[in-house]
Order: structure tokens, then C-alpha cells, then sequence
């Protein structure tokens, strides 16, 4: 079965069992509402829990679960991470891709390998990639059509045209 990472347990809020979960989804709304069911990785086996409430709070989304509506029972999650079944996710539109579509994808600027897309996360106006660059700091790059030029999932390498000064650094 393939799983798909949706976010992590950043912290508890509340007494209630309340949770603060870091998105690492375009779809937060869905993937969170009332009756979604979730797995918490717990070890490496995958626990199902359903989503009794959810609500946008800052850059995190609060959700409760069904059977842990208590700080006590819900405390040891913190760190972890959740996921949907790789089936659940339905098709996008053409030139939209899922995140895990993306990370794991090499970074190629003018024909050579800077980099593998390590993480993405949301600014407002657009998404940012991490790409993880060996012996050199990670670069930040904006995912705008003047920068990411062709991305290609089934051979997972995206081209890149950094703007002057994006990818230098001095280390």
C-alpha cells in the first residue's frame, strides 16, 4: 500500500485534545474536514484516526480526533506524522501536481544536477521548494512560471531558470 504525507503533529492547543497540524497539503480543508480519515505513523504501523473537527488557525490547522478528545491521550503525538491512502487523492487538472509529485524530484539548472526537492511550503502568493544541495546551503526557489521552467513527474526532474543571485551563495 503507498501512503501519501499530509502533515505533522507540530504540538497539542487546548485541553481538549486539540492538535496543531503542520500541512504538508494543497488540499488542507479536505484532507482535515469532519469525517476525513487519516493514519498517524506510530513506529512505522499506521493508526486510522477520524477527524471529528477541524479548524484554520495561523499557519496550522487544529484538529481533534474520534475517542481522543483529551491533552492526556493525544499528548504522545506530538512530532508525528499523517497520512491518506495514495488511492484517496483524486486526479488534478493539467500542470498541478501533488507535493509528494515533486520532492524527491532532481533540480536541474542549465543541463546539470544542483539539487533534489527536499521540502515545499506556502508563502501566500506562491509555493517555495527546498532543494537540498550537497556541500552547499539549500536553495529557496518560488514555484512561478519564470523560474520553474518544465516539470516531469515519471522521470522526477524539474528544470529550473533561477533568477540572478537565487542560487549563488558563497559557501
Amino acid at each position: 500500500m503507498e501512503w501519501l504525507y499530509v502533515g505533522k503533529i507540530a504540538n497539542t492547543h487546548g485541553l481538549k485534545g486539540e492538535l496543531k497540524i503542520l500541512a504538508a497539503t494543497d488540499f488542507p480543508e479536505e484532507r482535515f474536514k469532519k469525517g476525513a480519515v487519516l493514519y498517524l505513523d506510530v513506529d512505522g504501523d499506521k493508526k486510522e484516526l477520524e477527524v471529528t473537527t477541524y479548524r484554520p488557525h495561523k499557519q496550522f490547522h487544529l484538529v481533534t480526533f474520534k475517542g481522543l478528545e483529551n491533552i492526556n491521550l493525544v499528548e504522545k503525538y506530538k512530532g508525528l506524522k499523517l497520512y491518506v491512502h495514495a488511492e484517496d487523492v483524486h486526479e488534478l487538472p493539467e500542470n498541478e501536481y501533488y507535493y509528494h509529485e515533486i520532492i524527491g524530484c532532481e533540480a536541474i539548472v542549465d543541463g546539470e544536477t544542483i539539487g533534489i526537492v527536499d521540502d515545499i511550503f506556502e508563502t501566500g502568493a506562491n509555493d517555495v521548494w527546498v532543494i537540498k544541495r550537497p556541500g552547499k546551503s539549500d536553495a529557496l526557489i518560488p514555484y512561478i512560471e519564470s523560474v520553474v521552467k518544465e516539470i516531469d513527474v515519471d522521470a522526477k526532474r524539474v528544470v529550473i531558470t533561477p533568477i540572478p543571485g537565487m542560487i549563488d551563495d558563497e559557501d
